[in-house]
């Protein structure tokens, strides 16, 4: 009995030492009810992925260091000022990262988790609506191509965000017809080189923006290097873009 007992006290340990060593990262620190939907958050996702394969890093430090922490960490300036109202659109969300993530973390802030798996989407309306995020969270079921030529989304937003979907060039179309005029795409990367920097620029001269700084993190624990690309617009995106389904994959700009 006090063995087990001992073993259970170790595991909470363990689990606070884990959490603590993110939150040094971030410089940010959650409150009870936002871990509280973090848990919840890898609670429903170990649920469903038993019916629905979703994401194999459900499970303690996959979870925390390599979905929450990833996803947080190019956000680290913005979760300095958490009261601020800002639109946040993220592209291919698949099973909430970074986008339930951020919608936890910034609390008056509110998050289009777009997604063309109605698998995933529907996953992503229930576990909004289990932990209490559905008011400020849409789920949208449609292609980047299409939804940024919707004009409710196009133009709408301060944040346009993508998380190992595609190479930059490619993200980048789908990125920046969704910023409103002062707002920003980032895009996260794992390797990056002068070669990446120069093909991304060519396309972004196409989409009238600019890179406005590129940023490397370490993850935690050894899980690996993020470049994260933030970008600008310096003029309204051509109507052009996004081209047609399967165009910015099967030809993308910059070449």
């Amino acid at each position: 009995y006090f063995k087990k007992k001992f073993r259970m006290s170790a595991n909470k340990n363990n689990k606070k030492a884990n959490h603590l060593m993110i939150w040094n990262e971030l410089k940010w620190v959650p409150s009870e009810k936002q871990l509280a939907q973090f848990i919840h958050l890898q609670e429903l996702l170990k649920e469903w992925n038993k019916k629905t394969n979703l994401t194999r890093l459900v499970d303690g430090d996959d979870f925390w260091t390599a979905q929450v922490c990833d996803s947080l960490l190019p956000l680290y300036e913005e979760l300095q000022y958490p009261e601020l109202s800002h639109k946040y659109i993220d592209i291919g969300s698949g099973c909430g990262f970074p986008g339930i993530a951020i919608a936890i973390a910034m609390p008056n802030s509110n998050i289009t988790l777009l997604d063309s798996s109605s698998k995933k989407t529907i996953f992503l309306k229930e576990v909004s609506k289990e932990i209490g995020l559905n008011s400020r969270i849409t789920v949208v079921t449609e292609r980047a191509e299409t939804a940024g030529r919707d004009p409710i989304l196009r133009s709408n937003f301060d944040y346009a965000i993508a998380r190992a979907v595609a190479s930059a060039n490619v993200v980048a179309e789908y990125l920046v017809p969704f910023l409103n005029s002062t707002g920003q795409a980032l895009i996260y990367q794992g390797s990056w080189d002068e070669i990446d920097q120069q093909i991304l620029k060519n396309a972004l001269t196409e989409l009238n923006a600019v890179i406005q700084r590129t940023h490397k993190f370490e993850l935690p624990r050894n899980r690996g290097t993020r470049n994260i690309i933030r970008i600008s617009s310096n003029n309204k995106c051509p109507n052009q873009y996004p081209r047609s389904i399967g165009k910015p994959k099967k030809q993308p700009l910059g070449y």
